[in-house]
């Protein structure tokens, strides 16, 4: 068990801005936009930049005044800027009229506030709620417990490696080697993920998820024995044999085998999936001129800016309550942050993936087959980040390419050698097994022995239970359950 305070004492307190800014970097594109629309409707201190007004605005995110505004105010503005502001002081008559602050002050941080806007402009059908993927469900968890930033980072690499139906389809040791980690520490915070809801999440197979479950809901010994040691049995149906091994009646085998099968197998089903129906690329890799250019996705992301006419009623010193400025600053603030964080997201998904086709030129270039062994600890080393920022920008996010679209985690992999003494990546050594497993004859499948002298006679020294780990991790189940007659 942890030691709660120790832990607490041990965790580093982030600032908000540091929350935020590693929130929006683990959002993908259509999230991201979600975000903002949500940000805008709560906050009335920010305000979508329409398409014909983005070239007069600045290209950098809009540095906003920290001064109190009791302070003096330097005068520096021409002529437009004055005009701007006698309009800005009829607006804010108007405001000033149309909300009742006294609502807004004494309500939940004005949560129910929606700022009076002209909704003709809108150009996006507002959306119910959407569902949360299940990553997003594990990571606020994960994030509620008294963890250090070192055993966050771990546990946040394991849940964005689990599969659609929640199982962890990465290695220990090859987390471990990516974070820079034991493998200790790794299977420490993976038991602890084991613990969250759905039951069963996490695991490495289906055994583990179905006695995840029944542990759990503390299952009779009899099914816990046939899961632990005649899993093989259970999975043919081969209750007389269960029956005889364990010394059981075979209605007492039955009862805990309708145990076992009210489990589920699939805990991570019925959460919204981030590639539901179609995905929207966060990057695009174009080769222009011979070379490569990295550009964001961001047609659909709404452009920000503060609202000037709040803006301007924080500073009217006269005719604004006390009350009023301290809520229009702390919106303020707010707006700020988001403003500022994007624009850093913007910056570090470019340096990253630009770092990413420097190291995967050839991908680029000529396709799958040429994929290159690379860790996240290679690119946190060539942009100067943290792995765990590599990490939360990798996770969920996609890049068009001339060979298609990959998410970005695909270019992250183990490295292994050829009988010529090459570096392949394991990567390459999957897509290579899938391609034999799918071409193969149905009716005579290849068994996991069979496929390692098939790799041998291309130049790959592989073990048998590496090609059955590899199999099990793309969910491909063995040869005589793929047999078609």
């Amino acid at each position: 068990m942890l030691n709660v305070t120790q832990r607490m004492s041990m965790q580093q307190k982030q600032s908000p801005q540091q929350v935020l800014l590693s929130t929006l970097l683990q959002l993908p594109i259509l999230s991201l936009e979600q975000r903002i629309k949500m940000e805008l409707e709560t906050n009335p201190l920010l305000e979508e930049v329409q398409e014909e007004e983005l070239e007069m605005e600045q290209s950098e995110p809009e540095m906003l005044m920290e001064q109190d505004s009791d302070e003096k105010i330097e005068d520096g503005s021409t002529e437009d800027d004055k005009e701007k502001e006698q309009e800005a002081d009829s607006e804010v008559e108007e405001i000033k009229d149309e909300i009742d602050w006294d609502l807004i002050l004494n309500g939940d941080e004005g949560s129910e506030f929606h700022l009076p806007r002209d909704h003709s402009a809108e150009v996006y059908e507002k959306q119910d709620v959407s569902p949360v993927t299940l990553s997003e469900r594990l990571l606020e968890q994960l994030h509620c417990l008294p963890l250090n930033d070192k055993e966050v980072e771990i546990g946040e690499y394991i849940i964005w490696n689990l599969n659609e139906d929640g199982y962890l389809c990465c290695d220990v040791d090859m987390i471990a080697r990516n974070l820079g980690v034991s493998e200790e520490e790794v299977e420490k915070i993976l038991k602890v993920i084991q613990t969250f809801e759905p039951a069963g999440i996490a695991a490495r197979d289906l055994r583990e998820c179905l006695l995840i479950q029944l542990r759990e809901r503390h299952g009779s010994p009899e099914a816990i024995a046939i899961l632990e040691d005649y899993f093989d049995d259970f999975k043919n149906k081969r209750f007389e044999k269960i029956a005889q091994k364990m010394n059981l009646s075979l209605k007492k085998v039955k009862q805990a085998m309708e145990e076992i099968a009210s489990l589920n197998p699939k805990p991570g089903e019925g959460y919204i999936s981030q590639e539901q129906n179609y995905i929207i690329p966060d990057v695009i890799v174009e080769r222009v001129n011979g070379d490569f250019v990295v550009t964001l996705n961001e047609s659909r992301v709404p452009h920000l800016r503060i609202n000037q006419t709040y803006r301007h009623l924080l500073m009217d010193r006269k005719n604004t309550p006390k009350e009023v400025k301290e809520y229009i600053r702390k919106r303020l603030e707010s707006a700020r942050w988001l403003i500022n964080s994007i624009h850093q997201r913007r910056i570090t998904i470019l340096r990253v993936m630009n770092a990413i086709v420097n190291r995967q030129r050839e991908f680029f270039e000529k396709g799958i087959g040429h994929l290159k062994p690379m860790i996240l600890k290679d690119i946190a080393e060539d942009v100067g980040m943290d792995i765990s920022t590599i990490s939360r920008v990798t996770n969920g996010k996609y890049v068009q390419t001339d060979f298609g679209v990959f998410e970005l985690k695909y270019f992250f992999s183990e490295k292994m050698k050829t009988v010529d003494g090459e570096e392949i990546s394991n990567r390459h050594i999957k897509d290579r097994i899938r391609e034999i497993i799918e071409n193969e004859d149905p009716r005579r499948p290849y068994n996991d022995q069979q496929i390692v002298e098939l790799l041998k006679k291309e130049g790959v020294r592989i073990a048998r239970r590496t090609v059955a780990k590899y199999r099990e991790q793309m969910m491909i189940p063995v040869a005589r359950l793929r047999r078609k007659i």
